[in-house]
């Protein structure tokens, strides 16, 4: 159950990492940036969600 926890905040690092990248893209002008905002999005999204299932998933095992 650890490693589910650890996990949980790589979403974060990826999200931080595509922010950085579409900022950089964005100021170079080359390829595009909104793909990258879009996975940080994404990134974010799925932080948020597994922190929402692991507490459910933590109630049910203690009923």
């Amino acid at each position: 159950m650890g490693y589910l926890k650890i996990t949980t905040y790589l979403y974060l690092v990826f999200a931080a990492f595509f922010v950085y990248d579409g900022i950089t893209k964005l100021q170079s002008g080359e390829g595009t940036p909104y793909l990258s905002f879009a996975f940080a999005a994404v990134g974010v999204f799925m932080f948020f969600f597994r922190i929402k299932s692991l507490k459910k998933f933590d109630n049910k095992k203690q009923e």
